[in-house]
């Protein structure tokens, strides 16, 4: 994020202190000032020591197992591409536009259910919340090994979707609830990494799952469905148990990696030292999401009446849209270029190892540069250049290469994207609430993505990759653009003094209260 650093009076103008500039104390804001400092009278070196050591207890316990969480969600929803070209819709009777249907309902419930998660994912804590959760989606997944028709899938597909809405906006919130603004772009999008290793190791998997045809009367893609499901119940059983029963000073790091913790101001990992430091360290920042706050309707109001709400919603709906239509038919689009159903589920591997590891390389760079926006535009020209690729060549290798770039061009701007949302908006709820709506809209525009991609359209999938194209090109660029210009604008306001009169008669908690509309706070461009 730029640094949030108010513009000082010059004598030579005859400028009085603002009331902005009142709230600060040296350029650091004075209820930063005021919390308790463990590390009083040690110096600068000591300090950043100590700030290193905590940074790296956080990763340790927090990155890992919530990367696998999701690498197992986005594996369940994803899946069932793979299952698809083994025969699942020939073996329970589909036509297309049934089997397009059991892709749009998962993103019904997955959409309209996201904003109500974040709620309750502060009400009832992230160690219960989460684990909870994904007990529900394993059994839904297992059920979808076991239908038998249409019908079954439906069902199965609306509550898989509906139990797995917590998990991606509610870890991304729970994440920003822990680092600065600064640090949090790396973290979000090694977590979001997992997303294309889950379709890497999504294609490995269903290779090998598929040669179980014929166990216990079942065929390879029930299986898929079936031991990718009873494996994330076990996960969750584990996280669980390990957050309920476990007493962090008595455990190994082998161990304590393998919990959902709660938030800061009560992570039971941490020692009252290092909680202080965390809630500090965040206070310095400008932040204050990771204390307690009531719930108020004055939350979601304020949500919805924020701008930046609807740009990022905007930005998100042209990544997400791509992202779904690429992970649900990448196994088909390969099977179409000519290869039969176990060498289309290997070659989609490469492309998603190589987005992982450019989506990281991005989120660092975000980071270090806190140019978030350019590092949207400039990536979404990868993925508009890869599906131009898609769409204007029948080479199967120009196609091929196609996909690299249309990976590159996706992944990484999902996690920049929420990095981005987050760093913009402030305050525990609001930001939990405007989450919530970018994701949920995002992911509602994956039911355009399920009915793109038609049989009628194969092999070269014309219209398909028209519209992924046109997403990209428009929402992800364009609104990208947008948000950056009227960031930039906002800022330059704030430097000028322009929004000083927000805070002109206001105590210093009202000031507090009034979150990202604080006149010193400058957004990431």
């Amino acid at each position: 994020m730029e640094k949030n650093e108010l513009k000082t009076t010059d004598s030579d103008n005859g400028h009085s202190p603002s009331e902005t500039e009142k709230h600060l104390e040296h350029g650091v804001p004075v209820d930063a000032v005021n919390l308790p400092d463990p590390d009083e009278g040690l110096s600068e070196e000591e300090r950043k020591r100590i700030d290193r050591a905590l940074l790296w207890k956080l990763d340790l316990r927090l990155i890992p197992w919530l990367s696998l969480l999701y690498l197992m969600s986005f594996l369940d929803r994803t899946n069932i591409g793979n299952a698809k070209i083994d025969g699942l819709q020939e073996d329970l009777n589909m036509s297309n536009n049934q089997y397009n249907a059991t892709l749009t309902i998962f993103f019904i419930s997955y959409s309209v259910f996201e904003p109500l998660t974040q709620v309750l994912l502060k009400r009832f804590r992230p160690s219960v919340f989460l684990p909870v959760i994904m007990i529900l989606w394993g059994i839904c997944m297992t059920c979808m090994g076991l239908v038998h028709n249409f019908s079954g899938l439906m069902a199965a597909r609306w509550f898989l979707g509906l139990t797995e809405a917590g998990l991606f906006p509610g870890v991304n919130y729970y994440l920003s609830c822990w680092y600065r603004r600064s640090e949090f772009g790396v973290r979000a999008a090694i977590f979001f990494s997992a997303a294309a290793l889950a379709g890497s190791f999504g294609g490995l998997l269903a290779a090998a799952i598929v040669n179980m045809d014929g166990v216990g009367g079942k065929p390879g893609w029930a299986w898929i469905f079936i031991l990718e499901g009873l494996a994330t119940v076990v996960v969750a059983t584990l996280s669980f148990w390990m957050a309920r029963s476990c007493s962090t000073e008595k455990m190994d790091l082998q161990l304590t990696i393998c919990q959902v913790h709660d938030f800061p101001d009560e992570a039971k990992f941490l020692s009252e030292d290092d909680r202080r430091r965390v809630i500090r360290r965040l206070k310095l920042d400008q932040q204050s999401s990771a204390e307690h706050e009531e719930f108020k309707l004055d939350y979601l109001w304020a949500s919805l009446k924020d701008w930046k709400t609807y740009t990022g919603m905007m930005i998100y709906m042209g990544v997400d849209g791509a992202l779904y239509a690429f992970s649900l038919f990448l196994p088909t689009i390969v099977q179409q270029m000519g290869y039969k159903s176990i060498h289309a589920q290997l070659l989609s591997v490469p492309p998603y190892a190589v987005a992982a590891v450019v989506t990281i390389f991005i989120g660092f760079v975000a980071d270090r540069t806190r140019m978030r926006g350019y590092c949207n535009m400039v990536m979404s020209l990868f993925g508009i250049v890869g599906f131009a690729m898609l769409l204007g060549s029948g080479s199967p290798h120009v196609q091929y290469a196609g996909t690299f770039l249309g990976a590159m061009g996706i992944y990484p701007c999902i996690p920049n994207t929420i990095s981005w949302t987050a760093n913009n908006v402030e305050g525990v709820y609001k930001r939990g609430i405007s989450l919530g709506f970018v994701i949920g809209w995002g992911n509602l525009n994956g039911i355009v993505s399920s009915n793109i991609y038609r049989a009628e359209d194969k092999p070269r999938y014309k219209p398909g990759h028209a519209v992924v194209l046109a997403y990209e090109a428009i929402f992800l660029l364009g609104g990208s653009v947008l948000q950056h210009v009227l960031l930039r604008r906002e800022n330059a306001k704030r430097r000028n003094g322009e929004r000083n009169n927000w805070v002109e008669g206001k105590t210093e908690a009202e000031i507090e209260k009034l979150g990202d509309k604080r006149p010193d706070f400058l957004y990431t461009l």
